[in-house]
């Protein structure tokens, strides 16, 4: 039985390693996590820092920046991120006070739309709408608008693999955290709007006429996201494949 449970973890590791291969995805972990592997059920949110680099070694984008004020990458499992590989690799990292450190190289099918998305990573990091630049289009034109991020080092990443560097920081269970607005429904968006027009409200009374109009903005987007427009629909989108 001892012997179980010391090998237990070391050959579902080598399991993980082996599916990951045959879905186009090199494992290398540099510093391994504590404990048992967390189930991931929709609605996990997990948190962590990311290094991406063309497999030369050139860095394309980082979280531990000074611009990111060091702000981890926050992913809730299940809300369908337009790049569903990051929620793969995650799912193998291990957290228990002490996260696992890992580099992940990722084949050309896993890599397409990372483009797209570190543009509207790097719009929320400088405050803007995270679509700005892209068009709403299907998907065969998204892939040829890639040339045209806006970012030259990150259209580097088109048509190649790329290198994943993940520093597993924490993992939160369905519940125990507040939605954020990109995370939330159509229905919970348009529920949250008088609580959060309401913070305005206080926050402008107060003297603070950022963050009123921080949540001013917020109910904005909320009332835009959770409301369709015939012939036009959602007015505001984030980054997740389904436009939610």
């Amino acid at each position: 039985m001892s012997s179980i449970h010391i090998y237990g973890p070391r050959i579902r590791c080598n399991e993980i390693a082996v599916e990951l291969r045959a879905d186009g995805i090199q494992k290398k972990v540099i510093s391994p996590g504590r404990g048992e592997l967390s189930s991931f059920i929709d609605g996990t949110k997990v948190k962590f820092h990311y290094r991406t680099s063309l497999c030369d070694g050139t860095v394309l984008d980082v979280s531990r920046t000074a611009e990111c004020q060091n702000n981890p990458m926050e992913l809730i499992m299940g809300k369908k991120f337009k790049l569903t590989v990051w929620e793969r690799i995650v799912t193998t990292m291990r957290d228990s006070g002490e996260g696992e450190i890992a580099e992940f190289t990722c084949d050309v099918k896993h890599t397409s739309l990372y483009p797209l998305v570190s543009q509207s990573l790097r719009n929320i990091r400088d405050g803007k709408d995270p679509l700005e630049g892209q068009r709403h289009c299907c998907g065969i034109a998204q892939i040829h608008s890639h040339h045209h991020t806006g970012h030259h080092d990150s259209g580097q990443a088109n048509s190649q693999p790329l290198v994943f560097t993940l520093d597993l920081v924490q993992i939160l269970t369905p519940g125990s955290f507040q939605l954020d607005i990109w995370a939330m429904t159509d229905e919970e968006k348009l529920g949250a709007v008088p609580q959060i027009h309401e913070r305005g409200n206080v926050l402008f009374q107060q003297g603070d006429l950022v963050g009123a109009a921080k949540n001013y903005y917020n109910a904005i987007a909320c009332l835009c996201d959770g409301v369709s427009v015939p012939g036009i629909g959602k007015c505001w989108t984030n980054t997740s494949k389904d436009g939610r």
